[in-house]
């Protein structure tokens, strides 16, 4: 008899949480800090960064349909917030070229050790397995980008900023 108060009791509980959904993370508009605003990001790279990682660093999460059932809803904003708050390619201008310099720094670090994408969003996401090729290729357009910074922040120095 207990046991079946508890499975009735863990039933209703599930049936209340569904009601309480975290905001979506969903920008109806590109932001002015997206990467793409001031620093070129090839075809081919896009293609990669946003089957691969804009899921969790930028604003524009594609949610499967699993994120509309609590509490796996709430897991997933933890994850997505935190992937943002360590990167977020639809914020990266507003962060200072020191850090933009740090985090491109970060994520070549992080896919050559095969860091990201995580495992656990990899069993779900296929496709977002990074190749060998991939993986050069998105460590030459980031370590290009640096260089690119590390000039602009090398100007700024020179004229006094």
């Amino acid at each position: 008899m207990i046991w079946k108060r508890i499975f009735i009791g863990l039933i209703i509980v599930l049936a209340v949480i569904q009601f309480f959904r975290p905001t979506r993370n969903q920008a109806a508009t590109p932001s002015d800090n997206d990467i793409n605003r001031k620093y070129t990001v090839p075809e081919n790279v896009s293609a990669i960064l946003q089957r691969s990682c804009y899921d969790c660093h930028s604003n524009t999460t594609v949610y499967p349909w699993y994120a509309n059932v609590q509490p796996v809803a709430w897991w997933l904003d933890s994850h997505i917030r935190n992937g943002k708050k360590k990167l977020n390619f639809s914020e990266f201008l507003g962060y200072p070229l020191k850090r933009q310099d740090h985090k491109l720094e970060e994520l070549i670090e992080m896919i050559d050790e095969r860091e990201m994408p995580l495992k656990s969003y990899l069993l779900i996401h296929r496709t977002a397995k990074l190749s060998a090729d991939q993986v050069k290729l998105l460590k030459d357009w980031a370590n290009g980008l640096r260089t690119d910074i590390q000039a602009e922040m090398q100007q700024e120095i020179q004229a006094g900023i």
